[in-house]
């Protein structure tokens, strides 16, 4: 009687692995796209020419062998299904923690982690739920607050005029904010998955990968708006 229970907990261990694996890996892709769009917006500094320039060549990269923004679609397609994986992951690693633990051993639990930590559920749903909005805003609709048009091609322009709004800037603050924090905990996370916490001074080095992480990449997407809504960018 003992060999099916054996088994049927080994399944579910390797079962267990394998998200958080696969976590890891779909975070670890999110991470760079994050540094390769973060890197184009901070082409805005250059100007109204170079960052349309960049923003059109990044539509004909791989012609004539690819269709005009067939690499774009390539790199959508790819990032929507590793947010699918993220997500489908998450959801199901939460649905087993809160079946294997106590009400008393979650309190205790919550008591030693980071704000970061216990932040990454509802964190992730606000990103989520920002993302849908940015890209409303900046790619699929391409929405401009300024004037109430819709669609265009001066990608510089829409950048501008939507973060001169306050209230834009102040969500797109406070959505890279939660980003911070999941990338805090995040790339914490990873490393541990990937096996790259097993010492003590390896941990740390993985906190401070995580704060570094999210300092960068939060602080840079940062400066744009802000250096919109105060004029330094026109």
């Amino acid at each position: 009687m003992a060999t099916p229970t054996l088994v049927s907990g080994s399944k579910s261990t390797r079962s267990t692995i394998a998200l958080k694996m696969l976590m890891a890996v779909s975070g670890l892709i999110f991470i760079g796209f994050l540094l390769a769009h973060m890197y184009g917006n901070l082409k805005v500094f250059a100007g109204h020419d170079a960052f349309n320039t960049y923003a059109e060549h990044l539509r004909t990269i791989g012609e004539p062998m690819l269709p005009h923004a067939g690499l774009l679609w390539i790199l959508r397609v790819g990032l929507i299904a590793a947010l699918v994986v993220h997500v489908f992951s998450a959801i199901a690693l939460t649905r087993r923690a809160h079946h294997a633990r106590t009400t008393k051993y979650v309190v205790k639990k919550n008591k030693g982690s980071s704000l970061s930590s216990r932040t990454m559920r509802w964190g992730g749903l606000a990103i989520f739920l920002f993302l849908i909005w940015h890209l409303l805003n900046f790619t699929i609709v391409k929405i401009n607050p300024s004037n109430g048009t819709t669609g265009g091609h001066d990608p510089y322009a829409l950048a501008v005029d939507s973060f001169g709004v306050w209230w834009i800037t102040v969500i797109y603050l406070l959505a890279l904010v939660a980003v911070g924090f999941h990338l805090h905990h995040g790339v914490w996370s990873a490393c541990q998955t990937l096996g790259f916490t097993n010492a003590a001074s390896s941990r740390n080095r993985a906190k401070d990968a995580g704060l570094v992480v999210a300092i960068v990449i939060a602080g840079g997407f940062a400066l744009v708006p802000l250096s919109v809504l105060f004029g330094i960018v026109k």
